[in-house]
């Protein structure tokens, strides 16, 4: 009768364990949605997933070329690069990232974005084993990347990088934003180490040398940032004054795409319009 009491005791724990777990997740379609969130341990899908058209983002031509051939030839099954996107906030970094995979998908191309956070990276061996078995091509998105002297992730990164335990399969590249062109915060304290002073630098700034391709994002010149905004003020059937323009940014102390398009935000809030 002991016996009996106790099992019982013990399946009333169990059950009262299976109540308080989670229920199990269903495994998500990563052929179904244009783009995903990997929080270190599942997939969510991004709703809505609608970013600034190619066309609209102004005075980076150049950086637009060439980010958005490096993803054709991903998307194409070719050799592709890693990519750095570092430089001024607010000129595009982000934005272009993303509307370069919407533009391909709208060509019908077989390419999704993965957004995640640099917590996230010592998930990255078993997100790239999820993923090496797509037929789909993928683009692993890290916004607003740096890290501190303290921390361990600049390894990790640059071994994910480089290849080993952790390499990425051939139809996944990462797509990096950083406003530090070499990711990792230096100091002049670097120059006092008596321990091999130079042998610290190489190694931060070995982290960006593993970017196959790296592009510069600089501040806004005023040409530049009118264009921006006459651009984005002729889309939305707006009108504006330079003047005008050029006080708000003088306001806010910056000339930047996204200074412009807070702007054009402004404009329509005066027409009393709204903004898709």
């Amino acid at each position: 009768m002991a016996d009996d009491g106790h099992k019982a005791v013990l399946e009333r724990i169990a059950d009262a364990l299976e109540r308080l777990s989670p229920p199990p997740i269903d495994p998500i379609d990563l052929n179904a949605e244009a783009a995903y969130y990997w929080d270190g341990t599942q997939f969510s899908a991004i709703p809505n997933f609608n970013p600034i058209p190619l066309d609209l983002l102004t005075a980076i031509d150049d950086q637009k070329a060439r980010l958005i051939e490096n993803a054709k030839r991903q998307a194409s099954g070719h050799a592709a690069h890693d990519v750095l996107l570092w430089g001024s906030r607010g000129m595009g970094k982000s934005a272009l990232a993303k509307s370069v995979v919407k533009a391909l998908q709208d060509d019908g191309a077989a390419i999704a974005l993965i957004e995640t956070s640099s917590d996230h990276l010592d998930s990255l061996p078993r997100l790239f084993q999820m993923l090496g078995d797509s037929q789909r091509a993928f683009i692993l998105f890290i916004d607003d990347i740096s890290f501190e002297d303290s921390s361990a992730a600049p390894r990790l990164l640059r071994s994910v990088l480089e290849g080993g335990a952790s390499q990425r399969p051939s139809n996944v590249r990462l797509y990096v934003t950083s406003n530090r062109r070499h990711i990792v915060a230096r100091s002049m304290a670097e120059q006092d180490d008596p321990v091999n002073p130079r042998d610290v630098v190489d190694d931060k700034l070995a982290l960006s040398d593993r970017f196959g391709l790296r592009l510069g994002f600089h501040a806004a010149s005023q040409d530049d940032y009118l264009a921006m905004i006459r651009k984005y003020s002729a889309t939305h059937g707006l009108s504006f004054e330079e003047d005008d323009a050029l006080l708000w940014s003088k306001q806010r102390g910056s000339r930047s795409g996204r200074v412009a398009w807070q702007y054009v935000v402004e404009l329509a809030g005066r027409a009393g319009k709204t903004l898709g």
